[in-house]
Order: structure tokens, then C-alpha cells, then sequence
């Protein structure tokens, strides 16, 4: 039987097979990564693109700084379309890596252009359609054309670009181990089988007219792509803070119509806890996704445990199809069709 939003849904649970095709794509390239970013010499790394890619170039900052060392920061496309003579200087040897699902963004096709005229360095594209314009203006190109989606959400292309990103930072960094992230695709199936009913049954409570994702360090942008996936399918008001952010004024916004969705790092449990009592104290109902849980965290509300015996960085795009799943049951709960943005379905 054909069910709303099937082809987001099929997306969704593709991401598997993605994965590993991903993880392919790289490995069967990784020597000439390492040789390109070698002789870019990049003193400063840039990562851009615009909307969820804006995000996902802000977890690829972080995992690459953390892996390299050399100063690495993420901008709109849009700010460095704007402001090309403050962000891209001639005497500062960048890397430009550029990150479009389409490969035809304006705003990220425009500033491949403008770092060209103002800046000093190399250009590295990552996206879904190999022979884009985005792709014929970068100087390398890393692709998983097999992640195109047919549904409007990004969903199975955030999430493949995602792992070629954690690819690139451990690659970038030298690092040996880079084989770590072979087990990403089976952690995920599990995740589905075990946590789907769960996704489900939180993806049909209506009452919530309000959603809050936290996330810390490069979970943080995790979180603000989570958000934007519940508001572009569901239509649904949804912020994202820093964990520790939340406490300085945005607690006091929440209340029993209120989902909290925390993406923890078990490294900062103790820190980042205190942030889901303020949202306990207030009303909210409590998420939390762990590696692995505590009594503590699950007395607070629903817990997921991803249970990958994976670092946090190199298991950092796992938190987020749980996340895309309760986006979507809200989005068709509430009558809306993710296949087609902001259409209702037919009434029965």
C-alpha cells in the first residue's frame, strides 16, 4: 500500500547502503585527497553552503579543525557571496570546500567565483551530481551521485555527504584508523530496526507545537539540521542551542507543549544534563541520544542508545536519522506530505 511521503520515507532507510557506497567512494580516491590537500598548503579552510549544507559544512569545520589543527570555519554561501573581500584574502592561502546537494546552488556557485577574483588557494567540492556546474568550477571533486533524492528533504544526501566529510577530516588529519567509520552503516541499520517504533510513536504526538534540538560542539549543527527538517516537513516552530546555551534564556520558552531532543556527548554528560533538568523543571517532554544510557538520563525521559563503540566525532551523522524519521511521522501526522513540501494531504 502506497503511504504519504513514501519516497522520503524509502530515502530514509536507504542511507545504510548509502553509507557504505560513500565510504567506497572515498577510499577508492583517498590517495589523491591526501596528495590534493598536501599541496593546497592551506594556512585557513573555509566550508560552505546554504541551508542544511550551511549545517552540514559547520560539522565538517569542526571535524576537520579537530583532526588538522588549522584554523577551519563554516560560512553561509550567501555571506561570502555578499562580503567576498572579508572572507577571502589574498595573502592568506585557503582551502575553499564547498557543499551543495545539487551542485547548482547560486549562492555556493557564485562564491567558487568570487574566491577565485579575491582569494588564494584551492577549491574542493562535495556533492550529489558529479557533472554540475559546482564540480566543473572546484579544483577536486568529491561526489556520491547515488544519493540524489527524488523528495524536496534532504535526507539520505545530507547524510552521504556527511560521511565523506568525516572521511576528508580523518584523511586530512593523516590518521591511520580512518577503517573506524567502516561500521557507521551497520550501527545505523541496527538503529532503525531498534528505535523506529520509537521515532514513530514520538512522530504522533501532536500536542508538542513546539520542538527544541541540543547539541554541543559539532553536534550542534546536527541538531540545527534536525530542526530545520522538522520545520520544512512538519511545519512545526523548532530551534536548536548549544546544550549549555539553552540554560542562558531559552528554558524559560518551553513548556508542556514542548519536545527537547538532546544529542549527548558522553564526554560532557554532567555539563550537558543540567540543560535537560531545566527542560524537566519547565514541562518538556525529554529525548535523549547517548551511546550508551545511565539511570540518571533514562529517569528524565525516552532514551536512544546508539551503541556504536564509536568515538563521538567519528559516529557524529549517526544521531541524526532517528531525528529525520520523527520529522517525518509529525510531518504525515499532521497531514502533510514530505514528497511535497507544505502539501496537505487529500482528505478521506
Amino acid at each position: 500500500m502506497q503511504i504519504l511521503g513514501q519516497q522520503t520515507f524509502n530515502e530514509i532507510f536507504s542511507q545504510p547502503n548509502l553509507w557504505k557506497q560513500s565510504l567506497d567512494i572515498f577510499n577508492s580516491q583517498y590517495q589523491t585527497v591526501l596528495e590534493f590537500y598536501q599541496h593546497s598548503q592551506a594556512k585557513k579552510i573555509i566550508l560552505t553552503g546554504c541551508g542544511s549544507t550551511y549545517y552540514l559544512s559547520a560539522i565538517g569545520a569542526w571535524l576537520i579543525q579537530e583532526q588538522t589543527g588549522i584554523p577551519t570555519i563554516a560560512y553561509p554561501a550567501s555571506e561570502l557571496l555578499l562580503f567576498p573581500n572579508h572572507f577571502f584574502l589574498p595573502n592568506e592561502k585557503t582551502l575553499l570546500i564547498m557543499v551543495s546537494r545539487s551542485g547548482t546552488t547560486r549562492e555556493t556557485v557564485e562564491s567558487a567565483r568570487l574566491f577565485k577574483k579575491y582569494g588564494t588557494g584551492k577549491t574542493l567540492a562535495i556533492t550529489c551530481h558529479s557533472e554540475s556546474i559546482l564540480a566543473q568550477e572546484a579544483d577536486f571533486v568529491l561526489a556520491v551521485d547515488e544519493a540524489r533524492e527524488e523528495s524536496p528533504v534532504q535526507t539520505r544526501s545530507f547524510s552521504s555527504m556527511a560521511v565523506l566529510l568525516q572521511a576528508l577530516a580523518l584523511a586530512f588529519g593523516e590518521r591511520t584508523d580512518t577503517n573506524s567509520l567502516v561500521s557507521l552503516p551497520d550501527a545505523l541499520s541496527t538503529l532503525l530496526d531498534d528505535y523506529h517504533d520509537l521515532a514513530k510513536e514520538l512522530g504522533t504526538m501532536t500536542q508538542f507545537n513546539q520542538f527544541v534540538f541540543l547539541g554541543t560542539g559539532a553536534l550542534y549543527g546536527v541538531a540545527c539540521e534536525a530542526m530545520l527538517k522538522m520545520a520544512e516537513m512538519a511545519l512545526v516552530p523548532s530551534v536548536a542551542y548549544h546544550a549549555m546555551e539553552f540554560r542562558h534564556g531559552p528554558r524559560y520558552a518551553v513548556n508542556d507543549q514542548t519536545m527537547v531532543i538532546a544529542l549527548l556527548d558522553e564526554n560532557l554528560r554532567d555539563e550537558e544534563i543540567r540543560a535537560l533538568h531545566d527542560a524537566q523543571h519547565f514541562g518538556a517532554k525529554i529525548v535523549s541520544i547517548i551511546e550508551n544510557s545511565d539511570e540518571e538520563i533514562e529517569t528524565i525521559g525516552h532514551t536512544v542508545k546508539l551503541q556504536s563503540n564509536l568515538a563521538v566525532l567519528d559516529r557524529i551523522i549517526l544521531y541524526l536519522p532517528f531525528l529525520q524519521l520523527i520529522g517525518y511521522y509529525q510531518a504525515i501526522t499532521r497531514g502533510y506530505n514530505p514528497d511535497k513540501l507544505r502539501e496537505r494531504a487529500p482528505k478521506s
